[in-house]
């Protein structure tokens, strides 16, 4: 896609939200739907979703709306690709074993959890929601042997620069990183960052000004 880089990253972001809308419409069977019915589904003003889509070219037709499976086709191939995603979770504690019990699938069919790491003796060699937590030992190799391309970090602040460091080394090339730590890494992996205080604090400031 020769424009991705003059798509603005609020539209990138709700890309998803497109997609699930389009993925849950197929689901009940509908054939089409207006940008009206988008925006009060998802809470996005018409003009905004309108603006969005017109940087993909014309998705849809004035007076008809959007096809469901056109739609659903063409955010499939742009927020997924063709390719799985062979993801690890790295740290399988108590955030990691409920990101190992989600169901990625419902919103990502192309994403495959292959692997958990840990280096907490007691969790090595269990099985969380059919995955296998590994020692952490093992990531260079299992990364190599399973395509492993994206990481999703749940470990504690005080490590997870090194760990980043190692799944670059790795070949990894995504990390969603759940740590307040930003990484440093190159240019070649990408890291997208969720501070859960920082969401929350965010939260207490639009409840404060409703």
């Amino acid at each position: 896609m020769n424009n991705k880089k003059k798509i603005p990253n609020a539209t990138m972001k709700r890309l998803p939200l497109y997609y699930r809308f389009f993925k849950n419409s197929e689901k009940s069977g509908v054939d089409r739907v207006s940008s009206r019915e988008i925006s009060e589904a998802l809470d996005i003003d018409s003009a905004t979703i309108r603006r969005d889509f017109s940087y993909f070219g014309e998705l849809g037709r004035k007076g008809y709306g959007y096809n469901v499976k056109s739609l659903l086709k063409f955010f499939m191939e742009h927020i997924q690709g063709n390719q799985k995603r062979n993801v690890a979770i790295i740290g399988a504690g108590n955030l990691g074993s409920a990101l190992l019990n989600y169901k990625f699938s419902n919103i990502n069919d192309r994403m495959n959890v292959v692997a958990a790491f840990d280096n907490n003796s007691s969790i090595v060699g269990t099985t969380i929601n059919d995955t296998m937590v590994h020692h952490s030992d093992e990531i260079e190799k299992m990364a190599k042997d399973h395509g492993i391309d994206v990481a999703i970090l749940t470990l504690p602040a005080e490590v997870s620069q090194e760990m980043a460091e190692r799944l670059e080394a790795a070949g990894i090339k995504g990390i969603l990183n759940f740590t307040p730590m930003r990484l440093d890494v190159s240019d070649g992996i990408y890291v997208h960052n969720i501070d859960l205080s920082v969401e929350l604090q965010a939260l207490f400031f639009y409840m404060k000004h409703i």
